[in-house]
């Protein structure tokens, strides 16, 4: 494998590793004002939640690697110490990306990247109307990582207010990741779009704890058709499941009429079975069939 030490090669060279594995991203589209109350806006895609008890934000307006200059956004939080997080979704992604041009001091990226400013209720920075998850913030701390081009600046976030479109809402007034249609930031150029087909669920581990893929029968532990998703799924049963004489199944009655040759056919037509319904969430359906012994 490629091995790197920090340090040893050119900060731009490491970054570009560290943001094309640490991927997606969120992206936290900061609207803050400065000391004479003119609006910037700016992605950052150093962004995440950290907390909701108190509520907790933290993104990272780095410094520039170029030049180890600080972002107008930065100077704006030392000055007023407050900000607004707005969510970038994939009808506004383009224009979210052109407000991160680095336009001089007192021009609007709200004008220039067509965005319509919409007054705060406790915050002095302005929301993205756009953006359907808007979140007012104060500024609890900024911590400096570094003083070199591509330190980060950690700025502690604690919102106060938060402005959620009900056109995102599912039926029990929880955000669908379909309506939302969120986007996140990848390496280079890259984004990726997170709704439809590219969301997928997986069930949290049990109250209980699983078995574990290390308790599961050598058989199917070391299958080679099983992957690796394949046993966590089967590892996540509290415990071992039995043989149910009631199960039926048409598919499982075609392999054994058709692949009775030889144990070992039968062995991996059963794990190919086992992995379909694996992939349609029927875990304990693909324990059945697993656990068929002719």
């Amino acid at each position: 494998m490629l091995q790197i030490i920090p340090g040893q090669v050119k900060t731009a060279e490491l970054h570009a590793h560290l943001v094309g594995a640490v991927a997606p991203r969120p992206i936290c589209f900061a609207s803050t004002v400065n000391a004479e109350g003119q609006p910037n806006l700016s992605p950052f895609s150093f962004f995440n939640v950290f907390g909701s008890n108190p509520p907790t934000l933290v993104f990272s307006p780095s410094r520039r690697v170029r030049d180890n200059t600080i972002k107008h956004t930065l100077e704006n939080i030392y000055a007023t110490r407050e900000v607004v997080i707005n969510v970038v979704t994939y009808a506004m992604v383009q224009q979210a990306s052109l407000a991160s041009c680095e336009y001089p001091p007192g021009v609007s990226e709200f004008e220039k990247a067509g965005f319509t400013a919409l007054p705060s209720e406790k915050v002095k920075p302005p929301r993205v109307k756009e953006s359907p998850v808007q979140m007012e913030c104060v500024v609890k701390q900024v911590i400096e990582t570094g003083e070199g081009g591509g330190a980060g600046n950690l700025v502690i976030c604690e919102p106060v207010l938060l402005h959620i479109s009900e056109n995102i809402l599912n039926e029990h007034g929880r955000i669908d990741p379909h309506k939302i249609d969120l986007v996140g930031r990848m390496g280079a150029d890259y984004y990726c779009r997170a709704s439809g087909a590219a969301v997928f669920e997986v069930p949290k581990p049990n109250l209980q704890l699983g078995i574990g893929v290390d308790a599961l029968p050598a058989a199917i532990r070391n299958s080679r058709i099983l992957t690796g998703n394949n046993l966590g799924m089967l590892g996540n049963v509290h415990e071992m499941p039995a043989v149910d004489p009631a199960f039926e199944d048409e598919q499982l009655k075609n392999i054994i009429q058709y692949y009775s040759i030889t144990p070992e056919e039968m062995e991996q037509e059963l794990h190919r079975y086992a992995q379909q319904l694996l992939e349609a969430g029927k875990v304990r359906e693909a324990w059945q069939v697993l656990l068929y012994e002719g």
